[in-house]
């Protein structure tokens, strides 16, 4: 009994030394600080009562003008949430060999679909990011732009019959679901080389296994959030974060498209394409099984690794920017009715009326209010970094040491008044070019800047374009008795989702 008691009280002694040790480091370091809570740190209720983008707001709030960065723990994960936007430009881009890494989950042994350019880290992350760039180039983009465009007809066609089936309900249509359905379908043409049918049957395979990743996690949100934020622990402890018949299907169907393709000779000039040809540069060691030099090739796993993260990447993020583009002109009708006059205008001056590369360059009020809605609305609400080594802070005696992660908090720059006036007001002329130069380059930051910003920009904002013009010019989008005003976030999503879709009335012109 004795001997039970003094291991219990050592027991508690270490706990008590390790929580002392662990939570105290940014006191010791003299940095400004949130005190933590045992255990969860900074982050109660994340998952449940708030989102990443309110606890951050609460600690951006509190330190701003009083330091560069705070100090705050996600759980046992220590963190610095950087406020200054010249330290947010040293982080992403001057000192950049400093922060070349995420920090975020993978576990390729376990798990091969999360060894992707996302999370991929050092020279596998370079040599990576190296091969795909030329994929994403501005011809590259044009020559898939045809593409689609044709879904772009699909996904009218596909509202047309929701605004039919709306007459009963005030035109109600649910705006978020339909155009996830077009960027899945976009995504698995270009990516894949696929016809998914998502516009046709909204429980079409590809459309239900997207649903699957936001809407069926394989853990409860606090695990998730513990995943995330601690990932070397969780790949240490040899956890997934992917439901098993989800990392499934998308590894069969790459082996398959991939195999089908190389049996007969077929080329579509594609993604998997690309990928195709980087596996071919190195196939006999892919064969063997050897461990992949990425400078030369690439396994079938991690080709499926990077057609999955294009296709989570580009089927969400685009059709959530689509969709609260589409609620912001729906609240604001002069804005709407500015739009479509430029895009009749654009496209009466191209053969057929068709949609092309070239007619949205022509569209700068377009590209102005997708902008905003982007600023108003980042889908990434926070960019993360993590120092590979330890690294001074400029003008301070402070050191940030290696492993620790840098937090950018994107919404809440995004909606600062001193950067921002009136930040909730939707306004497409703060992205006329005097007032674009007169802000710091880092107050906007929705596909975050320097070697490590979002590889396929160019690609979502063309597949974002191309959805808007093919409804706008088409239906006009208002206020339904279903739409929130202000729309209620989806606690768990990481990133910026709604919890209720987003419903609006949809009249045909």
């Amino acid at each position: 009994m004795i001997l039970t008691f003094a291991l219990l009280g050592m027991a508690l002694a270490l706990a008590y030394n390790f929580y002392r040790n662990t939570y105290s480091y940014w006191e010791r370091k003299g940095v400004p600080n949130e005190r933590p809570l045992p255990l969860i740190g900074n982050v109660k209720g994340i998952g449940t009562k708030y989102h990443f983008r309110d606890i951050n707001q609460r600690i951006y709030d509190k330190f701003k003008g009083v330091a560069p960065f705070a100090g705050m723990f996600t759980f046992f994960k220590r963190s610095a949430l950087i406020i200054d936007l010249d330290l947010i430009k040293q982080v992403l881009i001057k000192d950049f060999q400093y922060f070349q890494d995420r920090g975020v989950y993978n576990n390729v042994r376990d798990e091969p679909l999360t060894g992707h350019l996302l999370s991929l880290e050092g020279d596998e992350w370079r040599s990576m990011r190296q091969k795909l760039t030329p994929v994403f180039t501005s011809g590259k983009i044009k020559h898939m732009s045809g593409v689609v465009v044709e879904v772009g007809h699909r996904l009218a066609a596909a509202m047309d019959k929701a605004v039919s089936a709306a007459k009963v309900d005030d035109g109600d249509v649910e705006i978020k679901d339909i155009c996830a359905r077009f960027t899945t379908d976009v995504i698995g043409t270009c990516v894949f080389g696929l016809e998914c049918h998502s516009l046709s049957d909204p429980n079409a395979e590809f459309r239900s296994k997207g649903r699957m990743i936001f809407e069926k996690p394989r853990h409860y949100a606090i695990v998730e959030f513990f995943i995330f934020t601690n990932a070397k622990l969780a790949k240490k402890l040899r956890m997934k974060i992917l439901p098993d018949d989800l990392s499934d299907f998308f590894l069969d169907a790459v082996k398959n498209t991939v195999d089908y393709r190389m049996k007969n000779g077929i080329k579509r000039n594609d993604f998997l394409d690309e990928l195709i040809e980087l596996r071919a540069e190195n196939q006999e060691a892919a064969k063997q099984g050897k461990v992949i030099n990425l400078s030369n090739g690439l396994t079938i796993e991690q080709m499926a690794a990077q057609a999955f993260v294009f296709f989570l990447a580009g089927f969400e993020t685009s059709s959530s920017t689509m969709a609260y583009c589409l609620y912001e002109l729906a609240q604001h009708p002069d804005i709407q009715r500015r739009v479509r006059e430029e895009i009749d205008a654009v496209l009466k001056n191209v053969e057929g009326g068709e949609i092309t590369y070239d007619a949205l360059a022509e569209m700068n009020y377009l590209e102005k209010v997708l902008a905003e809605t982007l600023r108003k609305h980042p889908i990434v609400p926070q960019l993360i970094r993590e120092a590979n080594q330890n690294y001074k802070v400029p003008n301070t005696d402070i050191t940030i040491d290696k492993g620790t992660t840098m937090l950018i908090p994107v919404h809440n720059i995004h909606h600062d008044p001193e950067i921002y006036p009136e930040p909730e007001r939707f306004d497409p002329s703060r992205f006329e070019e005097n007032q674009v130069k007169s802000r710091h380059p880092m107050a906007y930051l929705p596909f975050g800047d320097g070697p490590r910003n979002c590889i396929g920009l160019r690609f979502g904002k063309i597949q974002t374009k191309i959805g808007l013009v093919s409804l706008l010019r088409r239906f006009k989008f208002g206020i339904s008795k279903r739409t929130e005003i202000p729309l209620i976030l989806d606690t768990r999503s990481f990133l910026l989702a709604t919890k209720n879709g987003i419903h609006l009335r949809v009249e045909r012109i």
